[in-house]
């Protein structure tokens, strides 16, 4: 079992309460991971402490430096890259491929943005006379970063890598259901050389979470979860310093009248249910034309019921057990509330008991027909396995159904005509439109963010000019040479 523990000021502490919680396997919940610290703002306050007095040191290494002690931290994330799957597994709830596939990504996303380290670059201005106006990108200060638990060493890769690649000292806190997994980044980041006094990490819960976004020394905080939490950090924050948000979604497929319907079913059930429905940018709407509304449902309740869920370790399985107590609490509520509100349920939204594996959080993924705009399971984000049908008279009907929520992040078309997916990508208010691949699946060098209520729309995360600048404060300087 896992004693885990904060990392402040260069050494690994307990919170200063000496309160501590427990993470069990999902899959599992008699299979208890580790204790961790139950941090409160006064751990968030000496961790800022001690950021403060490493920031200078740190802003001044050489961007080559920073740029080697991201390599190498992606080096031993690499050499340690068994383990990690077996405990993002373990901890998480997911798949072995879908583990697979984060723990490799995490080494290339540290190395992503140490190319970036030295491309921090200013600019000249023209300017009357002999004056020089030049501009100069300086580390923006210490960055609060929160973090999720369904991606829980990718996503916080894009934001430590990034900030520590410029000079910012970071303050770390990553959700209270994969604490292991943010020790672990942390200990890779030491072990790539990392100076200890520019990194932080607080365990712990949104009490931990507020004092981040609370402390006016954080210069900037950068924050992926729900839509309500963000809000709040939002109005924490304020004006005066830096916030970027990346938060819920309501993520359609599109399925227009020339859809090859295999092909639309297999991306919908891909974007829907890989993660067990835990993703952001997963499919939880289908809108199909009346054309092809009904041969559509069949092949995607067909594909839904062939889905193997068990635990993620299991050879063969496609959904590994929900992360949490509360995210099946949430899942059975929302199958309850379409039923309440009249529509159909096709297949699943029922536990799943699964032998060898007493209490642990399995479900079977949930299809839903006749559906109305107005309905929860329309409107609201899940963040689970469930997908809800519309019909749609027309293609202009479609994209009007695919915008009328207030969530703006992740769309997708099926379609054979260059000019329909052209129409589609133009009218969409979503921040990413994918055209025949599914809701879910980003590349590492493409900018992410969301419009409306998924994102501020300021910075974007992941890669793009104004990813780095969400980490860097501009100067412009004056300068003339004077008599």
């Amino acid at each position: 079992m896992i004693d885990g523990l904060n990392f402040i000021g260069g050494a690994w502490v307990p919170a200063q309460s000496g309160r501590t919680f427990t993470r069990a396997n999902p899959a599992d919940p008699t299979d208890v991971i580790g204790t961790f610290p139950a941090s409160g703002a006064e751990d968030v306050g000496n961790a800022v402490d001690a950021l403060e007095k490493a920031a200078p040191e740190w802003a001044a290494t050489t961007p080559e430096r920073r740029a080697a002690i991201l390599e190498s931290a992606a080096a031993h994330l690499e050499a340690r890259s068994a383990e990690l799957i077996a405990e993002l597994v373990r901890e998480e709830g997911k798949t072995v491929a879908e583990a697979t596939m984060e723990v490799g990504r995490t080494p290339s996303n540290l190395r992503f943005y140490a190319g970036e380290a030295t491309r921090a670059a200013g600019r000249t201005l023209p300017a009357a006379g002999d004056t020089l106006v030049y501009t100069v990108r300086e580390p923006i200060g210490i960055v609060g970063a929160i973090t999720p638990w369904n991606f829980p060493l990718n996503i916080p890769s894009r934001k430590l890598g990034p900030a520590l690649a410029v000079g910012d000292p970071v303050l770390f806190k990553p959700s209270e259901l994969t604490p292991l997994m943010g020790q672990r980044l942390v200990e890779a980041l030491l072990a790539g050389g990392l100076p200890p006094g520019a990194l932080a990490l607080v365990q712990g819960d949104g009490t931990a979470g507020a004092a981040v976004a609370a402390d006016e020394r954080i210069a900037a905080v950068t924050f992926t979860g729900s839509t309500a939490v963000g809000r709040s950090i939002h109005a924490t924050v304020g004006p005066h310093r830096r916030v970027q948000l990346e938060m819920g979604g309501k993520n359609p497929v599109v399925v227009a009248d020339d859809a090859d319907l295999d092909r639309a079913a297999g991306l919908i059930v891909k974007g829907a249910f890989g993660l067990s429905g835990q993703a952001c940018t997963g499919t939880s709407r289908v809108i199909a034309t009346d054309a092809t509304h009904d041969a559509l449902v069949e092949r995607v309740v067909a594909r839904t019921e062939a889905l193997r869920v068990g635990p993620g370790a299991m050879p063969g399985v496609d959904l590994g057990a929900l992360a949490a107590d509360a995210q099946l609490d949430k899942f059975l509520r929302y199958v309850a509330a379409g039923l309440e509100e009249g529509a159909t349920l096709r297949c699943g939204g029922t536990p799943v008991d699964v032998p060898g594996h007493p209490g642990g959080f399995f479900v079977r993924p949930a299809v839903f027909t006749d559906t109305a705009p107005a309905m929860r399971i329309v409107t609201e984000e899940v963040f689970g396995p469930l997908l809800a049908f519309q019909r749609a008279g027309s293609l202009t009907e479609a994209i009007e159904l695919a915008n009328a929520t207030e969530f703006g992040l992740s769309a997708a078309i099926v379609t054979r005509d260059l000019a329909t997916a052209q129409q589609f990508a133009r009218r969409s208010r979503t921040g990413l439109v994918k055209i025949n691949q599914p809701t879910t699946g980003m590349a590492m060098n493409a900018p992410f963010g969301g419009y409306k209520a998924s994102s501020t729309a300021t910075f974007k995360e992941q890669a793009g000019a104004s990813m780095m600048e969400f980490y860097l404060a501009e100067k412009t300087v004056y300068l003339d040479p004077g008599c």
